[in-house]
């Protein structure tokens, strides 16, 4: 019998039989509500309940006023009480959002039937029992039995919580012992199974069933930390996802099934009702970073890849495997364009529509990418690839979402999914794919690529690599699964205490993060660890066992993973010995490496005409990838994506305060100081700075630069000690991600020093973006002279990247037998060594090196190629100078080795390193910027009162629009005040058109004295050069004082000769005062002076 929408007979459906139907005219719940015009009805508990919430009512409302009696009363302004008043109107807000929907989800679950009828909109959040698809099932017989069994589960839980999860955090925090759970309640509302969905396997020993489950509950659980009187707790969730779960592996013994494998999906969504101190998190903006959180702490152990695995028998064979399995295949996915997005930017309210400046979010699973920004486009184009891990198909998708960049609050532009089931059909996937909830297309090109269990085709995809322009990672050759088992006989740490021991592991600048395991040297971990792979013959794993301070080593491990690719199926399932641990030190671990290879009619080999690195090959006859014919020879390089990327991290530490006293006198009684130097580790290279003798605010202002790339999860790691005659002590660590600083570019920060007491170091950061023009070399060469420190290395003005190919024709060995050649790449001081290719005149390196250059116009690049056992087999000179004259300031071709036998296939580019942040402005423009200008070029009338300033913005001594020197001549200076170290600073550059008085040409020097002072210590004297009439000295002196007394000063500068060598007398050449009060001393520009005779003192 049918029931009408309107039947109110009760919650439950199942329980209670079905009620005669009421008239249609009459409410369903008429015949219970009670009788109020009797006069039977009790008046007074009424009365007084009334009046009791009356009452408590007011009471409220009066403690709203408590807030603003106290700010009047201490003097506060209204703002803090409107800004009180707005967070707790918005936390309000989401509580009443978060109660309003628990209960909406509540009562659908009690009846389910009449209020999906009823409310149709809601019936896309539960699928009725009622409601059938031919490929979902309900399940509602499973719902009973859960249903019956959840309260047994409650005590389970309770047992659970309080006899292994508080033990295990009261242990892991000092400050966390008085953790107690008060209160654990599942509540009567069990989770439900809406819908089964069973798939055939993808082998027989396999059953894979999904779960849509529903959980809308009125669980109640409250912690409480009696140490600090802290309390909170959960009161009412909602969860909804999709549950998969594999019944793996299928045996002929009971049980039949082995092990119960669980994870979800996709991330469920997530609706977490609070209590306690935890209702601060939902305040607005808090709310939904919370609830990220928790589904982030949720995804690392139920969210693929991470599962759930419940063995059911003893002694399973491969547990490893069926906890992390490997990948069912790996998806490239090209991100190429899109094109008819919508507009979103107005301006003037509206009334003017502008563009959008999309990007785009792929997502499958867990891994998620983000695109670069194409501002004012609604036709991007991103020429992005990606590679995912799938576990899954069916039922992973790959999601692309498009975004309007906005300051404030990104716009959707539109969404898109699609099956990973499609792609693995079709292998090849290119097509326009429309978006949804949007306008326009995204273009997507997908390849499954297999993973193949050994070596044989690993030159073929390295080959096929080496052609495809792949950014912002390079293409992947092969991926490496590590399944980290366990530990044993670690050592302890000091007063034999058993250490907290965690895993780091590390290929190139990629690493990983197992989890701690407390109070044992023989740590089990069972966690799984997927890396993706440029070149397997060539990299390394290294392994650090740690405690989980990560102050002390447990052990280490470096693995050449070429060891994988002779073994049995590409796999090592074995014991490690650690080295730097204890005699008996190991690690159990499984290795397995698989080869991505795509498996296609349609793969050939790409040619892109006109772009550097491209084939010189007939493009009307593509290569097929299963080709393996040998290519003709290249006329240009083939570097990767990454090739010419980095970038150049300019770290100056400045001072730092409040650093802990670790020096001692007397035995201990008399406390001193400490004598604090800071270390620098970051990309493999490690800094440090010079000592400063007994000061706890010490002040060092040194500058390190180091080359970075853009590798997301890069930490620059500081550490500062007091230097002492025997061991230095520990004055503190702290951590700075290098994302924020290669997003923004800059970083100015005072950062508190981590596990001492007191101290915080002040930390300059910036990154510096190598720019292929010669245009402002010269502007950069001064700002460096001027912020360059006496305590630091001279500043980098240019990046050098050096991509060595190949080399062709070399000469043999003893006449017939080829040699081992390997090549070294030298720049000054710094060389790097490439791997040697065994047995060949035509070797292949494929290896780039980048190299700091601080004088591009006077430093060159050495090569030599070298056999193994018989000497140098070429070389030749590459000077910088050349570089800056050639186009974007880069060279790609071969060159011929100077022994005259052999070639070299080089591409060199040069990148000049423009500061931003320096504390200079720019003042030198270039010549040609100035000529094809007519408005500063030549037309200027010699009356135009710009000229003095072009002038100055203009250092170049030839200029034309430099006045000509005077009778006695001109000396270069460059005058400024480095605010940021409180000093004077003058840069005597040279002299020009000096004056000679005898048969020879002087001997100058040039003597600078800061008056009134005349004694020694204000005197600063460059070196002597010898019989020049226009010597360059580019020499750079520096006086502490403040500002306010600088503009006080004037600054006497003398040119001198030696008159003879035997006497001591000086001939004055020429002198110029400069008076600083009339300077600009914050431009820093140089500037020529006409000298005078003593007579006539005066500044041009």
């Amino acid at each position: 019998m049918e029931r009408s929408p309107g039947d109110g007979s009760g919650p439950s459906l199942v329980d209670q039989p079905s009620a005669p139907s009421e008239p249609p005219d009459q409410p369903p719940a008429a015949h219970t509500k009670p009788d109020l015009s009797s006069g039977n009805q009790p008046a007074g508990p009424g009365a007084a309940g009334e009046a009791l919430a009356l009452l408590t009512s007011f009471g409220r409302r009066l403690l709203v006023l408590v807030p603003v009696y106290l700010a009047g009363a201490v003097g506060l302004s209204v703002g803090f009480v409107l800004f009180g008043l707005a967070l707790y109107l918005g936390w309000r807000r989401v509580r009443d959002e978060k109660e309003r929907s628990l209960r909406a989800a509540r009562q659908l679950l009690d009846d389910e039937e009449r209020l999906t009828a009823k409310t149709l909109y809601m019936s896309h959040r539960e699928l009725p029992a009622w409601v059938s698809f031919p490929d979902v099932e309900k399940a509602e017989w499973l719902n009973k039995i859960v249903a019956q069994v959840w309260p047994f589960l409650g005590q389970y839980m309770e047992k659970l919580l309080a006899e292994t999860v508080a033990p295990a955090v009261r242990g892991s925090n000092t400050h966390l012992q008085t953790f107690t759970f008060t209160r654990v309640e599942l509540g009567e509302k069990p989770f439900r199974i809406v819908g089964v969905k069973v798939h055939p396997g993808r082998s027989k020993e396999q059953i894979l069933l999904d779960l849509n489950v529903s959980y809308v509950g009125d669980v109640q659980i409250d912690v409480e930390v009696k140490k600090y009187f802290c309390k909170a707790g959960i009161k009412g969730m909602q969860l909804h996802g999709v549950l998969r779960v594999i019944l793996e592996p299928l045996m002929g013994d009971l049980p039949i099934v082995g092990a119960v494998s669980m994870f979800f999906i996709r991330r469920p969504t997530l609706d977490i009702n609070w209590t306690g101190m935890t209702n601060l998190l939902d305040i607005p903006g808090l709310s939904s970073l919370s609830d990220t959180m928790i589904m982030d702490s949720i995804a690392t152990f139920l969210v693929l890849p991470n599962r759930l695995l419940v063995p059911l028998v003893p002694d399973l064979h491969d547990v490893a495997q069926l906890r992390s399995p490997l990948p069912r295949g790996i998806i490239r996915i090209h991100l190429l364009a899109a094109r008819g997005l919508g507009s979103k930017d107005k301006y003037v309210k509206g009334l003017i529509e502008g563009k959008s400046d999309p990007y785009a979010l792929v997502r499958v699973g867990t891994q998620a990418f983000c695109s670069r920004v194409i501002d004012e486009d609604l036709n991007p184009q991103w020429g992005e690839t990606y590679e995912v891990m799938v576990h899954e198909v069916p039922g992973q998708e790959i999601e692309v979402e498009v975004f309007d960049k906005d300051p404030d609050k990104d716009d959707f532009l539109g969404r898109m999914k699609l099956d990973v089931g499609k792609v693995l059909q079709a292998a090849v996937l290119d097509d326009w794919f429309p978006l949804q909830g949007g306008q326009g297309q995204v273009h997507l090109k997908l390849e499954w690529l297999s993973l193949l269990p050994n070596a044989e085709k690993l030159e073929q995809v390295l080959q096929w690599n080496r052609g495809i322009s792949s950014r912002p990672e390079p293409p992947s050759a092969a991926i490496l699964v590590v399944y980290l088992d366990r530990a044993q006989d670690l050592p302890l740490k000091k007063g034999n205490k058993e250490p907290n021991p965690m895993v780091q592991l590390s290929i190139q600048d990629m690493t990983q993060e197992s989890k701690a395991v407390y109070c044992t040297n023989g740590p089990v971990w069972e966690e799984a660890f997927r890396f993706f792979l440029q070149d397997p013959r060539s990299q390394e794993l290294d392994v650090q066992v740690k405690d989980d301070s990560r102050a002390l080593t447990l052990g280490a491990l470096t693995l050449p993973l070429a060891r994988l690719l002779t073994a049995p199926e590409l796999t090592l399932d074995q014991w490690f010995q650690l080295s730097s641990s204890g005699p008996n030190s190991r690690l159990y671990m499984k290795l397995v490496m698989r080869i991505l290879y795509l498996d296609s009619s349609e793969v050939y080999f790409p040619t892109v005409p006109g772009t550097p690195g491209a084939w010189d090959l007939d493009s009307e006859s593509p290569q097929t990838g299963s080709s393996v014919d040998v290519p003709p020879r290249p006329s240009h390089t083939t570097p990767d994506s990454h090739f010419g990327t980095e970038n150049v991290l300019r770290i100056h530490v400045l001072e730092a305060q409040d650093l802990i006293a670790k020096d001692r006198f007397l035995g201990g009684l008399v406390k001193g100081k400490s004598d604090p130097y800071v270390k620098l580790k970051l990309a493999g290279r490690s800094f440090r700075s010079r000592v400063v003798r007994e000061d706890l605010n010490p002040r060092w202002n040194e500058v390190f630069e180091v080359i970075v790339t853009s590798i997301p999860g890069q930490e620059l790691d500081i550490e500062v000690f007091d230097k002492d005659l025997d061991k230095d002590d520990f004055l503190g660590r702290c951590k700075v991600s290098l994302t924020a600083v290669l997003n923004t570019g800059f970083l100015d920060e005072w950062l508190t020093l981590e596990d001492v007491p007191s101290g915080r170091l002040h930390l300059r950061l910036e990154r510096l973006t190598p720019r292929p023009t010669a245009a402002e070399l010269e502007e950069v060469l001064q700002v460096n002279s001027l912020i360059q420190t006496q305590k630091s290395a001279e500043l980098a003005a240019a990046l050098l990247s050096v991509y060595l190919e190949r080399a062709d024709e070399l000469p043999l060995r003893k006449g017939t037998k080829p040699p081992s050649p390997y090549a070294t790449l030298t720049v000054g001081d710094t060389s790097h060594k490439t791997k040697m290719i065994a047995q060949t005149s035509a070797p292949v390196w494929d290896e780039s090196a980048s190299f700091l250059i601080r004088k591009p116009n006077t430093e060159s690049l050495e090569l030599q190629v070298r056999g193994e056992g018989m000497g140098t087999l070429g070389s030749f000179s590459l000077p910088l100078s050349e570089l800056l004259a050639a186009d974007q300031l880069c060279l790609d071709r071969w060159f011929t080795l100077n022994s005259g036998q052999g070639q070299v296939l080089l591409r060199a580019q040069l990148g000049i390193l423009v500061s931003q942040h320096s504390g200079v402005e720019a003042h030198s423009r270039s010549r040609s910027s100035l000529s094809e200008d007519p408005e500063l070029g030549g037309g200027l009338p010699p009356s135009a009162s710009s000229a003095p300033g072009l002038r100055q913005r203009l250092p170049h001594g030839d200029s034309a629009l430099e006045a000509p020197a005077g009778p006695l001549g001109q000396v270069r200076l460059t005058v400024w005040y480095y605010s940021e170290e409180r000093k004077l600073v003058s840069i005597v550059h040279s002299c020009r058109a000096l004056r000679q008085n005898g048969r020879e040409p002087p001997d100058p020097y040039v003597s600078l004295l800061l008056l009134p002072d005349k004694n020694r210590g204000t005197k600063r004297k460059t070196s002597q050069k010898k019989r020049t009439l226009s010597p360059e000295f580019n020499e750079r002196f520096e006086w502490e004082l403040l500002l306010d007394e600088a503009l006080k000063r004037k600054l006497d500068v003398s040119v001198k000769s030696n008159s003879s060598f035997m006497s001591r007398e000086r001939e004055l050449l020429g002198k110029v005062q400069l008076d600083l009060a009339e300077l600009d001393l914050s431009q820093g520009a140089a500037q020529w002076y006409d000298l005078v005779d003593d007579k006539d003192k005066g500044s041009s």
